[in-house]
């Protein structure tokens, strides 16, 4: 039994070492090059696998490589930037491997401080966004196009109210004084306040680069600490004339709301808390008062009109190109939409004409005239429609139709009680104060008002071909802004 046991054991060792022989014995040593299809140079270090398994090498600095491989191996070639090729192993013999360049964005140009650089010099300190990818973006503001597209960079909303700005930080926090955290912005090379950035409208960006270490944006100085935002706008390309269009119309409204009690719910609240005190119950029967009154339906736009137009023509032949655009914003605030509301509309012209062979020169012009409507307090402890709207009463009604309660005080001896069209006062708490009224009547007493700004962002550059490879470029930039307003007490 024994010698039958070691006769088995001795037939498996025989065929195991039978089948390592003949694959051992089945492979050979492959040689060949790795080279770039376009030079024919040998491409150093380039990593060779063989499919399917974890046997591998690199080639020399010459490009050259052996391997031990079998026929029917697939031998994946790859080097960075370049494509990977799959090799079929055939013939035991040399191979000759060409790889072509990839399309990686690592090849992509970025613009810096002095100029611009290949994507994959300045990776980690440059962060890039290109226009095609803004068009279809439903934004007013060029701060909300960098949101969760840029790392390193964290955009904030200063408020709801339409067309208000954003408050951007390039890696964080650089300054305990908060001004000096603001980046800085340039467009087509002329900087521009961080306030003054709505100017533009996001359709008319080739590409925002934004700054993020010293040497891209050393060129800017000390204004540059807490970074540099580029714009850069579009430019017209040779050919044909070109007219595009891009807008978009939709409606905003609140994400959530808050479940507030209604006008029962509140009295028989007021009532426990005045029992609690030692005083007796106020509402003597609160079921009467059913549900009252919804502040926040009175305030509330839950169809928000928001459109966005703009038509722009390009074009140009082998001496001059152009780029012009004309735009067109309007958006409604989703609270007291009455005076809530953000207006613009937008010019751009930009041109380059090349003169001789040595000479060019051009031009960049942007205009927009924007109208604002806003809330003036728009969420504090100081009142305001939002405020008031979710700390006031619902046994308040809105207007005051009983004609015993309207001819009595205040609404018969206070000066500057605000009535509807028909007449009726707007009704004041008596049980809320602290400087919370009501909304619609808060949304009276600013009917009329509203802020304006006229903004002009433009260069004019010259360039001068000296010769191959050296250029002189001067530049001449300027922004003008006037704004003002009209506003009644």
């Amino acid at each position: 039994m024994i010698n039958k046991f070691l006769h088995q054991t001795k037939l498996k060792w025989m065929l195991f070492v039978f089948i390592s022989l003949w694959g051992h014995l089945s492979m050979a040593q492959v040689s060949g090059l790795v080279t770039e299809s376009s030079t024919s140079k040998g491409l150093p270090f380039a990593n060779l696998l063989i499919k399917g398994t974890n046997v591998g090498t690199q080639t020399d600095i010459d490009g050259k490589f052996s391997i031990d491989a079998k026929k029917g191996d697939v031998l994946i070639v790859s080097y960075i930037g370049y494509q990977n090729q799959e090799v079929i192993i055939t013939d035991l013999d040399f191979y000759s491997v060409q790889l072509d360049e990839g399309t990686s964005n690592l090849d992509e140009v970025v613009v810096i401080g002095y100029g611009s650089q290949k994507k994959s010099v300045v990776t980690g300190a440059i962060s890039s966004v290109k226009g095609k990818d803004l068009e279809k973006l439903p934004v007013n503001r060029v701060e909300q196009t960098l949101q969760g597209r840029t790392s390193g960079v964290v955009v904030a909303a200063n408020s709801g109210q339409p067309g208000s700005g954003s408050t951007v930080r390039i890696r964080g926090l650089t300054s305990l004084n908060d001004g000096a955290n603001e980046p800085l912005w340039v467009v087509d090379g002329v900087v521009v306040d961080n306030g003054g950035i709505g100017y533009l409208n996001q359709a008319d960006i080739e590409s925002i680069e934004v700054l993020k270490d010293a040497s891209s944006q050393a060129i800017y100085g000390a204004r540059s600490a807490a970074g540099v935002i580029l714009v850069t706008t579009k430019k017209g390309v040779k050919g044909g004339i070109s007219v595009s269009y891009n807008g978009f119309l939709g409606t905003s409204a609140p994400a959530k709301r808050l479940n507030l009690t209604n006008a029962q719910e509140y009295a028989m609240l007021e009532n426990e808390a005045s029992e609690n005190a030692g005083n007796g119950i106020i509402f003597e029967n609160p079921s009467a008062l059913g549900v009252g009154t919804d502040w926040q339906d009175q305030i509330f736009n839950k169809s928000a009109q928001k459109q966005n137009h703009q038509v722009s023509i390009s074009g140009g032949n082998d001496v001059s190109t152009f780029y012009t655009s004309f735009g067109y914003l309007n958006e409604e605030g989703i609270v007291a939409t009455e005076i809530s509301n953000y207006e613009r509309f937008n010019l751009r012209l930009n041109s380059d004409h090349k003169i001789t062979k040595w000479l060019k020169f051009g031009q960049n012009f942007g205009y927009a005239r924007d109208k604002s409507i806003g809330l003036g307090n728009t969420n504090s402890e100081y009142g305001g429609p939002l405020s008031s709207a979710i700390n006031l009463d619902p046994i308040t009604p809105v207007i005051i139709t009983d004609p015993d309660i309207a001819n009595s005080t205040p609404y018969s001896t206070e000066a500057g009680i605000m009535r509807d069209p028909n007449g009726n006062p707007y009704a004041i708490s008596t049980i809320v104060g602290q400087e919370m009224s009501n909304p619609l009547a808060y949304i009276k007493t600013r009917l009329g008002n509203y802020g304006w700004s006229d903004n002009f962002v433009g260069n004019a550059y010259a360039e001068i071909t000296i010769i191959e490879g050296l250029k002189f470029r001067t530049t001449l930039g300027a922004k003008l802004a006037f704004w003002g307003g009209e506003y009644f007490n």
